[in-house]
C-alpha cells in the first residue's frame, strides 16, 4: 500500500518537474539572448571608440566632422551649384570611402576656378565606413549650345502640383507574349539613361529619375533625349537663379523638377529641399492657395513653417529611394503618435486626425521601424523586429515621411504656437457658428419642420470646423444619418400605405377637407421617401472616398447658398436638406389628424381650452 501510494506521488512529481524545468530553461535561454545583445553593442562601441583614436595617432590634421544624420540622399560627389555658390571659398569634395582603412589624398578645390584643384594635399586617415556607397558614374556632358530652348522655371509645391497619380499613360492593350531570351536576364541595359540621370522604383511602383551630381528628382521621361535636354537646361537655370538671388545652397539641398503644361505652354516647376531646416524654398517670392490650403488667417512664418514641413515630407515620400532613415526621426515619430494615442484615451476632443484605433495600428507601426525584442506574457518566446533606423531602406522612409506629413498638416491646420490655436477639435477660431441664429428665415425653417434644422446644425457642427472634416467623427455621422434615412424610407411606405386606405374609406368621400389633406400627407409621404433615397445615395458615394471628397462635398453644400468664394459663416440652409425628410415625415403624420380637429368645431374647442386656465396657475408656472 505504501509502494502505490510512493509511485502515485513520483508519477506525479515527474511532470511538475519536467514542466518547471522547461519553462524555466525557456526563460534562460530569452534572458541569455539579451544579454549576448547588450554584450554585442558594448562591443561595437568599443571598436568605434578604437578605430577612431588610431586616426588621430596617424595623421598630423584634424578628422573633419562627421555629418548629422539626413534624410538627404549622401554625396557623391560635389554639386555642380556648389561651385561658385560661395566665392573665395574652399569646397570639401566627398569622395567614396574605401572598403579598408587606408590614407587617400584629398584635394581642395577652389570655386573661382573649379578645373584647377590646389597644389597642396594632405592626406587624411579615412575609417571603415559602416554604409556603402556607390561608385561614381562619370557626370552628364554640358548642354550643347545648339539646343538651347526658353525654359520657364515656375515655382510649385510638391503637393498637390507634383500630378505623379494624374498621369494617365496608356499602356498598349494587345496581347503578345514577351520573348524571355535564354540565360540569365540582365535588364540593365534596358533602364541605362544618358546624361547621368538613373531610374529609380517608387515602393508604390512609380518610375522616377535621379541626377546624383546635380541631386534633382523628376518624374519627367528622360529617356526622351528631347526631355533630357530640356530638363538640363531647366536644372542650370535654376541654379543660376539661386545663385543670383544670394540663396546659400547648401551641399545637400536637393532640387525638384516638375513638366507642366499652361495655357497651351510648355514650363518646368520647380522647388529647392533644405534636409537642415526640413523645408521647401524658392530663389522667387511666392503666394499660392496650394501651400496654404485654404486655411484663413495665417499671419506668421512660425506658422507657415508647418505647411513647408509638411511639404518638405511630400518631396521625401515621392522620392524616398536611397535615403538613409535616421533614428532621431523615427524617435521624433514615435513621440507624436505616443502623445496623440494617449490624448484619443484621455480626451473626447483629441486633434489628432486619426480615429484611436488608427493611431493605435500608427504605434505598432512605428515600434517595427524602431525594432524591438517583445516577449510574450509568459517570457517563452522572444521576437526580434529589426531596425530600419540608419539604413537605406525606401519603404520605411515612405513609412516615416507619409506619417510625419499627415502631423505636420494637422499643426498648421490647428495654428500650432501661435495664440489662437486650436486645442479642441470642436473649438471655431473664426467664430463661424455663433452666428446661426440670428437668420430670421432660419428661425421659421426650423419651427416648420419641428426643430430638426437646430438639431443637425449642431450634428454638423461636430464634424464641420471652419471648413475642416474631423475624419474621426465623419464616419459615424454618415453612417448615423443613413440608418436614419433607412428608417425614414420604411415610416414614408407605412404613412403612404395609411393614406391611402384612409381614402377608401366611404365616409371620407363626403368629407372635402378631409379628402385635401389625405391627399396631402400622401404627398409628403412620397417626398419624404424620395428625398430620403437620393441623398442616401449621394451620402453614401461621398462617404466612401477620402477625406478631401468629404470635405470638397460638404463645402460644395455650404456654399451652395452663399456668393462663390466666400467663407460660409453659416451651412444651416444648405444642411437642411440632410433633414428634410424628416420634416416632411412629420408632417405627413400631422396632415391626417385635421379632419379630426375640424369636426369637433376648433374655436369652441380653443375657447374652452383658454376657460380651463386659471390665473393662479399661470403665476405658478411663472413663479417656477
Amino acid at each position: 500500500m505504501r509502494e502505490g501510494c510512493i509511485r502515485m506521488f513520483i508519477s506525479w512529481l515527474r511532470p511538475i518537474i519536467k514542466t518547471t524545468a522547461f519553462r524555466s530553461y525557456k526563460r534562460l535561454l530569452s534572458i541569455l539572448l539579451r544579454v549576448i545583445r547588450h554584450c554585442r553593442s558594448l562591443v561595437n562601441e568599443k571598436e568605434g571608440d578604437f578605430r577612431e583614436r588610431p586616426t588621430l595617432a596617424l595623421s598630423s590634421q584634424p578628422v573633419a566632422n562627421q555629418p548629422e544624420p539626413s534624410l538627404a540622399v549622401p554625396l557623391l560627389e560635389a554639386p555642380i551649384q556648389a561651385r561658385g555658390s560661395h566665392t573665395g571659398t574652399n569646397v570639401q569634395v566627398p569622395i567614396p570611402e574605401p572598403r579598408e582603412e587606408t590614407n587617400i589624398s584629398v584635394s581642395a578645390y577652389d570655386t573661382q576656378s573649379p578645373q584647377n584643384p590646389a597644389s597642396s594635399s594632405t592626406p587624411i586617415s579615412m575609417p571603415v565606413p559602416s554604409i556603402p556607397m556607390v561608385i561614381a558614374t562619370p557626370p552628364p556632358p554640358p548642354t550643347k549650345p545648339g539646343n538651347t530652348v526658353d525654359i520657364i522655371l515656375t515655382p510649385i509645391v510638391p503637393e498637390p502640383q507634383v500630378k505623379r497619380y494624374d498621369r494617365d499613360v496608356r499602356v498598349d492593350n494587345k496581347y503578345k507574349p514577351f520573348k524571355v531570351k535564354k540565360g540569365l536576364m540582365d535588364c540593365s541595359e534596358e533602364l541605362v539613361v544618358e546624361g547621368g540621370w538613373q531610374p529609380l522604383t517608387h515602393p508604390e511602383g512609380a518610375l522616377f529619375f535621379y541626377e546624383p551630381y546635380k541631386r534633382v528628382f523628376t518624374d519627367a521621361d528622360v529617356r526622351i533625349p528631347a526631355t533630357t535636354d530640356k530638363i538640363n537646361q531647366a536644372v542650370d537655370k535654376a541654379y543660376e537663379k539661386a545663385r543670383n538671388a544670394n540663396i546659400p545652397l547648401d551641399l545637400l539641398v536637393e532640387l525638384g523638377l516638375e513638366l507642366m503644361m499652361r495655357d497651351g505652354k510648355e514650363m518646368w516647376g520647380y522647388y529647392f529641399v533644405d534636409h537642415k531646416r526640413r523645408v521647401i524654398f524658392w530663389f522667387e517670392d511666392y503666394e499660392s492657395s496650394d501651400l496654404m490650403k485654404n486655411i484663413r488667417g495665417v499671419e506668421s512664418k512660425s506658422h507657415v513653417k508647418y505647411a513647408l514641413h509638411s511639404q518638405y515630407w511630400r518631396h521625401i515620400e515621392l522620392f524616398p529611394n536611397k535615403r538613409i532613415l535616421p533614428k532621431d526621426t523615427v524617435v521624433a515619430l514615435k513621440e507624436i503618435v505616443m502623445h496623440a494615442h494617449a490624448e484619443n484615451i484621455t480626451s473626447e476632443t483629441c486633434l489628432a486626425p486619426f480615429a484611436p484605433d488608427e493611431v493605435a495600428s500608427m504605434l505598432d507601426l512605428v515600434d517595427h521601424l524602431e525594432g524591438e525584442s517583445v516577449s510574450d506574457a509568459g517570457g517563452l518566446l522572444l521576437t526580434v523586429f529589426s531596425d530600419s533606423t540608419n539604413k537605406e531602406r525606401e519603404h520605411s522612409v515612405w513609412i516615416t515621411a507619409r506619417l510625419m506629413r499627415l502631423f505636420s498638416n494637422a499643426k498648421f491646420v490647428n495654428f500650432c504656437g501661435q495664440s489662437g490655436a486650436r486645442l479642441d477639435v470642436d473649438q471655431s477660431l473664426y467664430g463661424d457658428h455663433d452666428n446661426h441664429s440670428k437668420n430670421i428665415a432660419l428661425r421659421i425653417m426650423n419651427v416648420i419642420l419641428f426643430g430638426s434644422p437646430n438639431a443637425q446644425s449642431r450634428a454638423i457642427r461636430k464634424i464641420w470646423v471652419d471648413e475642416i472634416i474631423v475624419q474621426p467623427r465623419s464616419k459615424n455621422f454618415f453612417d448615423r444619418l443613413t440608418t436614419e434615412w433607412n428608417g425614414y424610407t420604411i415610416f414614408s411606405t407605412v404613412m403612404l400605405a395609411v393614406d391611402i386606405s384612409f381614402l377608401a374609406v366611404p365616409a371620407v368621400a363626403t368629407q372635402t377637407p378631409a379628402i385635401v389633406l389625405a391627399y396631402l400627407s400622401s404627398l409628403c409621404a412620397l417626398g419624404s421617401l424620395m428625398v430620403s433615397l437620393i441623398l442616401a445615395g449621394q451620402v453614401n458615394d461621398r462617404r466612401r472616398g477620402s477625406a478631401a471628397d468629404v470635405a470638397s462635398f460638404m463645402v460644395g453644400m455650404s456654399r451652395s447658398h452663399t456668393r462663390p468664394r466666400k467663407p460660409c459663416a453659416n451651412a444651416q440652409p444648405a444642411f437642411a436638406l440632410l433633414i428634410l425628410g424628416n420634416g416632411v415625415l412629420c408632417w405627413s403624420i400631422v396632415y391626417p389628424h385635421f379632419p379630426h380637429f375640424w369636426r369637433h368645431r376648433p374655436l369652441d374647442y380653443i375657447s374652452d381650452l383658454v376657460r380651463r386656465i386659471r390665473p393662479s396657475d399661470v403665476a405658478r408656472t411663472c413663479r417656477q
